[in-house]
């Protein structure tokens, strides 16, 4: 009896697995620092991602995959988070207002660029025995999503892209001891990339109407590893250590244009390589007294690792327009992120949470264009969680924050040095822009045996 009753659970475990891949499939993307997308828990969302890495809830796997051994038994929690991103932006000089009998037509700035977005996540966890347990999540780490209108004062430095990304990581954790943790896990990611660029001529610096347009589009695999650990030194203080290996992401797919009078080198197969950031995670759950517990969270992300990103064609060789390399100069620097907050319960079915974190964005003023404005932004969130008194082992998250981003310059001029700079010349512009990002959560946990004490080695 206990085999068929084990045997269902693991059906019902399967069946919510995949249908919240199917969910992941469907979802529309949005942009956060860089193209990282940090949104991945309802719990952590309350909190900004204070302590996360430590634990508290099972999404904490995707920072930290040995979180997954403070659940008994079979555990699933299926996130979703609406994304509402804003932003104005505005010009003070383009070089394509110059332009003669057309340059008219380039007189405006772009009103709000970014795209809402529902970004759902999966995790499941099942404990084997008292020490070991095998783990998977369902995310999208990165993910852009920008509109533009195909005339406006910015055009060549900013036209539509969209990014979406599908990763899955399996993992297996081994309970040392009461003390410590650890985990390792596999990262498997599929991304798609379309990407559009109104092309200058070479030379003169004139812009053909309607504009010349390059297309880069296609998707791509990538591998990995996750690992991570959690150190419990006293009854009341969690550490969580986790770090998400870099994913070098090859593009294969290809180079077409639009209204082109330039020749390109290929009209076909190209490929281009994304060296996507690794990142490292620690968290803090302090108990204080019987209610609140003291969170606090570091992440370093290692975008600088991202560089310039070279097209080329499928001999080997960089693909061209007019002659020139087509290249994507990224050149980031690497993210910080600080955060800390806390919980209090109010009793054993509700929990309130709060938390606060600063965000040093990887895109400084020196690389920063129209089509990616970010900037380093503040977090403020609110949460909660409700265990329902009836239903024992369904619990609920919500979750809500406001990210205020700095008001961001763009500077794009042959005495800037930022490396978009291209033949249609000066863009010199501002951005103002916040974000409301919204969090709901369902967890649930079949009955598991409290697993005996892992003996203290």
């Amino acid at each position: 009896m206990g085999g068929v009753m084990s045997n269902r659970r693991v059906k019902s475990l399967l069946l919510a697995c995949s249908g919240v891949a199917a969910l992941l499939a469907a979802t529309v993307d949005a942009n956060a620092g860089g193209f990282a997308l940090h949104e991945q828990s309802a719990y952590g969302q309350g909190s900004s991602f204070a302590g996360i890495a430590a634990g508290g809830a099972l999404s904490s796997m995707y920072w930290n995959p040995a979180a997954i051994t403070q659940f008994n038994g079979m555990t699933f929690e299926a996130d979703v988070t609406g994304i509402l991103p804003s932003n104005s932006q505005s010009y003070s000089s383009s070089g394509l207002l110059a332009l003669p009998f057309v340059g008219g037509f380039y007189g405006n700035g772009a009103s709000n660029t970014t795209s809402d977005a529902l970004l759902p996540a999966m995790y499941a966890s099942w404990q084997i025995n008292s020490q070991l347990w095998a783990g998977l999540s369902i995310n999208s780490p990165f993910g852009l999503s920008v509109r533009f209108p195909q005339l406006w004062a910015g055009t060549t430095y900013g036209q539509n892209a969209d990014i979406k990304s599908y990763n899955f990581a399996p993992t297996l954790a081994y309970k040392i001891n009461d003390m410590i943790s650890i985990a390792l896990g596999l990262q498997v990611q599929y991304m798609t990339v379309q990407y559009a660029q109104a092309v200058p001529a070479y030379p003169p610096a004139t812009l053909f109407f309607p504009p010349a347009m390059l297309y880069i589009g296609g998707n791509g695999y990538s591998y990995g590893f996750t690992v991570g650990t959690t150190i419990t030194p006293t009854p009341t203080t969690k550490i969580g250590i986790g770090y998400r290996s870099a994913l070098n992401q090859k593009i294969d797919g290809a180079l077409t244009g639009g209204n082109l009078a330039l020749p390109l080198t290929s009209t076909g197969g190209v490929n281009v390589g994304l060296n996507l950031p690794n990142l490292l995670s620690v968290g803090l759950r302090q108990g204080i007294g019987d209610r609140f517990t003291l969170l606090a969270g570091f992440e370093w992300q290692n975008w600088s690792r991202i560089a310039t990103a070279n097209v080329l064609a499928s001999g080997g060789a960089p693909a061209t327009i007019g002659g020139r390399a087509v290249t994507l100069p990224f050149q980031y620097s690497d993210s910080w992120f600080y955060s800390l907050g806390g919980e209090y319960m109010v009793d054993p079915a509700l929990t309130l949470r709060a938390g606060i974190a600063f965000e040093k964005s990887p895109i400084t003023d020196g690389v920063r264009t129209p089509r990616l404005p970010d900037n380093d932004r503040m977090w403020y969130s609110v949460g909660a969680t409700y265990k329902h008194p009836q239903f024992k082992g369904l619990t609920f998250d919500l979750g809500y924050s406001y990210i205020n981003v700095k008001d961001t310059p763009i500077n794009i001029s042959a005495t800037s040095g930022n490396p978009w700079l291209n033949a249609s010349g000066t863009y010199i512009g501002s951005v103002s822009a916040h974000v409301n990002l919204f969090s709901l959560a369902m967890r649930y946990q079949w009955d598991g045996a409290e697993p005996a004490p892992a003996p203290m080695h």
